[in-house]
């Protein structure tokens, strides 16, 4: 006791080197809870945005399968065989809609649904929306592709079908149809939205359909009315289709910039129009029942004028843990090593908190300099405190005090000193953090699109000219944030983080600062451990 309480009058003996001390401690204190607490909220706001995150997954054909059995073996004999390549190009298959569902049975597996997508055209009462501006230089054939660029449409043959295997020719309409509710993604993240008449039933079979405003108004339709679609590869074959809704969609619609290189009339959002799956896939089995096919002559390939089809399926998880559980396991209930699971929220994700990752490392590194450099000053300045005290010392180790009580009771100052200065710094540093969190996050943020911006710029590439200064006479390829271009929609990162210092932090603080008292006790412990009080009494300085 009597320790403690000659602890406590010598801090007050001693205010001036007390009070530099604990101003030395705030400071550390202070920059230390920012520190932890920047790298707690990049924590907790990546855990947040993990576990609020629906994670979907895709099973697609594995192209690098194929190229990796195309490679000359290890001894360096053989080459790339290109024609063996593109015969298993042509023989690319995705599952079947029951082979899916055969994996969707997996426990690890929340939801599934699919799609099923054809490309089709109009007729002359029924338009697909055309922002060009037609020219009497160049003129688009139906693939989408402009005669300037020569003939690209390469196994597509426009209205008399197309080669077995290949994809077929590019219909104006981009017809989708949605095997339940949760498969139309756009409607659930608000994307799109009925405006007029209601959609489909789930699961009908009748041949209801929603069309966009734009399509509605460019075409002067109402909810009622019936529109007439065609077969791309056989103009002659036709489907009605009843308008039950009409659907606003908030994305941008692409201009004709957009349509070089293949982008044709379908791309764009205003040319979409949905079905339920089972509607669109009568369409499809009453094609390919009445379609024509044909054996060319000289090359023996075989032509068919059935639509050809796309079906996509998607897997939706919880977790990350069980989706990478699912990656795995697939493989045991039969999935060849010919396909891949893959998910692009993960990788959406993952590029998301590249700027939260980078301020958490800034802020490790802050940290480690900041207590480095703090307990040197500390160590310092309590060598200097205790040489001034040597008379202190050995008077008080001359009246019979243990020379460890001694240092026990320098100890006790500098970590009382040290816990008022970290209880203060720590309400300082609570309460600034989330700010200076979000300004620091913002400024990563800017940094990586600036990054991202001065390497489009190396590229020759500007925003909303993709193409770069390749052509003056090319048209503007307009992509706004959020659109899907050659280079994938813009990253969304997570931009702001709504607590940072939590129980966590404090209780972290607080072992940093009994550390920093325990290294600068460390000397003074040192130092009265090797004075011989009957020397410092008879030779005081």
């Amino acid at each position: 006791m009597y320790v403690i309480k000659n602890a406590i009058k010598s801090i007050f003996r001693s205010k001036g080197r007390n009070v530099l001390i604990g101003i030395i401690v705030l400071a550390i204190s202070v920059s230390a809870c920012l520190g932890l607490s920047i790298r707690q909220a990049a924590s907790k706001a990546k855990d947040d945005a993990l576990d609020n995150m629906t994670i979907t997954a895709q099973i697609s054909f594995d192209r690098n399968s194929i190229m990796n059995d195309m490679r000359p073996d290890s001894s360096g004999s053989g080459g790339f065989d290109k024609s063996k390549f593109s015969e298993s190009m042509k023989n690319m298959q995705g599952l079947s809609v029951d082979e899916m569902l055969t994996y969707a049975d997996n426990d690890n597996v929340k939801d599934f649904y699919y799609t099923l997508t054809v490309s089709m055209n109009g007729s002359e009462e029924f338009e697909a929306v055309d922002t060009s501006e037609e020219t009497d230089e160049t003129e688009s054939n139906d693939n989408g592709f402009s005669d300037e660029f020569g003939d690209m449409s390469g196994m597509m043959k426009p209205g008399k079908g197309f080669t077995i295997g290949s994809m077929g020719s590019q219909g104006d309409f981009t017809v989708i149809g949605y095997s339940t509710d949760s498969a139309m993604t756009d409607f659930i993240n608000g994307t799109s939205s009925i405006t007029d008449g209601n959609m489909f039933e789930e699961g009908a079979d009748s041949l209801d359909c929603v069309i966009s405003e734009e399509l509605a108004v460019y075409n002067d339709l109402s909810v009622g009315d019936i529109i007439k679609v065609t077969n791309p590869n056989d103009e002659e074959e036709t489907y009605e289709l009843t308008i039950v809704g009409i659907y606003a969609n908030s994305q941008s619609t692409v201009t004709s910039g957009d349509r070089m290189f293949g982008f044709s009339l379908s791309s764009d959002p205003a040319n979409q129009i949905y079905l339920s799956y089972n509607a669109l896939k009568s369409i499809t089995t009453k094609s390919e029942e009445n379609a024509t096919i044909s054996t060319d002559e000289n090359t023996g390939m075989e032509t068919t004028t059935a639509m050809p089809e796309q079906v996509s399926g998607t897997y939706v998880f919880v977790t990350v843990d069980e989706y990478n559980d699912f990656t795995t396991e697939v493989y045991d209930m039969g999935l060849t090593e010919e396909y891949v699971v893959s998910s692009s929220d993960i990788s959406e994700y993952e590029q998301s908190v590249i700027p939260l990752d980078n301020l958490s490392e800034m802020a490790l590194y802050f940290l480690i300099v900041v207590l480095a450099i703090g307990a040197i000053v500390l160590v310092v300045l309590n060598v200097f405190s205790v040489r001034e005290r040597k008379y202190e010392v050995g008077v008080l180790t001359a009246i019979g005090m243990k020379k460890w009580k001694v240092s026990i009771q320098f100890m006790l100052e500098t970590m009382v000193v040290t816990v008022i200065a970290v209880t203060i710094g720590g309400i300082i540093g609570a309460t600034t953090s989330v700010p200076v969190t979000n300004s620091l996050l913002k400024s990563q943020i800017e940094a990586a699109d600036s990054k991202e911006s001065g390497m489009e710029q190396s590229f020759g590439r500007v925003p909303g000219n993709m193409m770069g200064n390749m052509s003056d006479n090319m048209p503007q390829m307009n992509f706004d944030k959020g659109d899907s271009g050659f280079r994938g929609k813009a990253t969304e990162y997570i931009s702001e983080v709504s607590s940072a210092t939590d129980i966590t932090v404090l209780m972290q603080l607080l072992g940093i600062g009994v550390f920093l008292a325990l290294v600068a006790s460390v000397a003074s412990i040192v130092f009265v451990m090797r004075y011989d009080p009957l020397k410092i009494l008879s030779n005081r300085d």
